[in-house]
C-alpha cells in the first residue's frame, strides 16, 4: 500500500509495541476482501495454497478452458497491499490468459511467519515461499508481474530460479537503486525528517494504524483519500478504505520483514540494481511507471543499460501515479496484455 518516503513517514508515529484498542480478525478481513472481490465477473477459485512450516499463501485462480495453453500471469502485490487490490485488472486480464494473484508471504489472508532479521534471510524466505507456491500450484513457467515490494521479489526469484520465469513485468517497482550520497544532493534531506527517521527507525511503520483501533478505517480515509477515488467506479462507500485497514491491522509480520529490508527514508539494503545485470539475457523486463508518480524512473533506464543483449522495456501510462493499475486501469490492462502476447 506505502510505498516509499513521501508515504510511509506518514505513518512511523506510534511505537508498534503498543497494544490496540479494538483488533481486527482475520474473518473481517475476508469479509472486507469479498467486498473488494464482488464486483468481479469472471468465474474464480479461492483457496489457501499449503507451502512449509504450516504455513500456506491465500490465492485467486482465474482459468478458462480457451486459455489454459497460455503462459500464466502471476501478479505480486507492493507492501501493505493483497490481492483485492486488483480488482480493476482480473476481469480483463482473465479473459486472454490464466490469471493467478496472491498474497505474499506475511500479508494479506496468507501466513505470516516470524522472519529473519537479516535482509537476506528475509528476502530468500519470499522468494522461496513463491517457489514453493508454483510447485504446488504446477505452473511450469509464468510471466511474473510486480508492484512496489512485488517488483522486487519478482526480481529476486527470477536471478534464482531462472527456468521458471518467461518475463518479468515490473511496475513501480521498489528497492532497485541506491541509497545516494547526502552529501552530493542537491536538496539534501532536512534534519527534522533525520531526527524523525531516527527516533522511529525501531518501529514497524503501520504502527499507528494498529494503535488506533476502530478509528483505522478513518486514518486510512483522511490520510489516503485518493484510494477511495481509484476505486469511486467500482465502490461508492468506503470499501477499499475498510480493505486496506483490515490488511495492515494484522500481525505485522511482513512489514516487519520489509522493515529489516530497508535502510533509512525508504532505501533498500540489497538494492536490486546492484544484481539485475546477472538476471539471464533471454529473459525479457517489462518497467512500467505513472507520468504522476513520484518515484523516480531512471532505474529503468539503469536496467537497460546494464542488460544490453536482453530486451528490456520502459512505458509510462499518462495520467497515472505510483498505484499505475488503479489509476489508469484500462491503459495499464491494455499494455500488459500487449506484453503478454508478444510471448505467447
Amino acid at each position: 500500500m506505502l510505498g516509499y518516503v513521501d508515504n510511509t513517514l506518514r505513518w512511523w508515529w506510534i511505537p508498534n509495541w503498543l497494544p490496540s484498542w479494538c483488533p481486527t480478525s482475520q474473518n473481517q478481513l475476508r469479509t472486507a476482501e469479498d467486498k473488494m472481490l464482488g464486483c468481479l465477473e469472471s468465474n474464480f477459485s479461492k483457496e489457501y495454497i499449503p507451502i512449509s512450516n504450516d504455513n500456506h499463501l491465500w490465492t485467486l485462480s482465474f482459468k478458462r478452458s480457451d486459455t489454459e495453453h497460455k503462459t500464466p500471469l502471476v501478479l505480486l502485490h507492493g507492501f501493505g497491499g493483497g490481492v483485492g487490490l486488483w480488482a480493476h485488472n482480473l476481469n480483463v486480464l482473465s479473459k486472454h490468459r490464466p490469471i493467478y494473484a496472491f498474497d505474499l508471504l506475511g500479508f494479506g489472508q496468507s501466513s505470516r511467519p516470524t522472519f529473519s532479521a537479516d535482509a537476506q534471510e528475509a528476502e530468500d524466505l519470499f522468494v522461496e515461499s513463491i517457489e514453493l507456491w508454483r510447485a504446488k500450484v504446477g505452473l511450469e513457467a509464468m510471466i511474473l508481474l510486480g508492484h512496489n515490494l512485488g517488483g522486487y521479489l519478482a526480481s529476486s526469484y527470477s536471478l534464482r530460479y531462472p527456468d521458471r520465469v518467461k518475463h518479468i513485468v515490473l511496475v513501480e517497482p521498489w528497492g532497485f537503486p541506491e541509497r545516494p550520497d547526502m552529501a552530493d544532493q542537491d536538496r539534501p534531506i532536512p534534519v527534522w525528517i533525520k531526527a524523525l527517521g531516527a527516533m522511529l527507525s525501531p518501529f514497524n511503520p503501520l504502527a499507528g494504524l494498529r494503535l488506533v483501533g476502530p478509528l483505522g478505517p478513518t486514518l486510512v480515509q483522511t490520510l489516503r483519500p485518493d484510494f477511495k477515488k481509484k476505486f469511486s467506479n467500482l465502490f461508492s462507500d468506503n470499501t477499499v478504505s475498510e480493505y486496506i485497514y483490515h490488511l495492515n491491522v494484522q500481525t505485522p509480520s511482513g512489514e516487519t520483514a520489509f522493515k529489516n529490508m530497508t535502510i533509512p527514508y525508504g532505501w533498500a539494503k540489497r538494492p536490486m540494481l546492484q544484481r539485475i545485470g546477472q538476471i539471464r539475457p533471454e529473459i525479457p523486463i517489462t518497467v512500467v511507471y505513472g507520468s504522476r508518480s513520484s518515484i523516480d524512473g531512471n532505474s529503468g533506464k539503469i536496467i537497460k543499460e546494464k542488460r544490453p543483449n536482453s530486451h528490456v522495456e520502459i512505458t509510462t501510462i499518462r495520467g497515472a501515479g505510483h498505484y499505475v493499475y488503479a489509476d489508469q486501469p484500462d491503459d495499464f490492462n491494455h499494455r500488459v496484455l500487449q506484453v503478454c502476447d508478444q510471448l505467447d
